[in-house]
């Protein structure tokens, strides 16, 4: 990455630790169109709405990349895995350096995916808005 470019979003050494977990880029079947965005411009937009929070609608144009080739490109990065693995070797890295310490963890709910269990015949009761006692199955 060119350095200062996308310093401002990048963390140091973000880009080199990424750039050789990125899938290969599929080749274009078509002829003529726009030529490919650059990985690090679009690696640095995906930073920049992972960090800010904002919506894919309002990433800025700052980036150079359309928000839907953006948002492509992170769920094809996403699905191959691209974002759990820095994080695998940043915590390998950190663990390497004795600076990891995990004595206490935390287990954030929003990570994992609950599933519905089966109707088990336990009566949950509740009240509404109104006081109303109400039962479901």
């Amino acid at each position: 990455m060119v350095k200062g470019r996308w310093s401002w979003i990048v963390p140091p050494g973000l880009w080199e630790l990424a750039k050789p977990l990125l899938p290969p880029s599929g080749v274009r079947p078509q002829v003529g169109g726009t030529q490919n965005i650059a990985d690090e411009a679009v690696f640095a937009a995906i930073v920049y709405v992972l960090v800010s929070g904002c919506a894919w609608r309002a990433l800025p144009p700052c980036f150079g990349a359309a928000r839907s080739t953006v948002h492509r490109r992170f769920t094809i990065w996403a699905r191959a895995g691209m974002f759990a693995r820095p994080h695998r070797e940043i915590l390998d890295r950190m663990r390497e350096s004795g600076l990891l310490d995990l004595s206490r963890v935390l287990l954030d709910s929003a990570h994992i995916r609950v599933k519905k269990a089966p109707r088990s015949g336990v009566r949950v009761v509740f009240s509404d808005s109104r006081g109303a006692r109400r039962c479901w199955v």
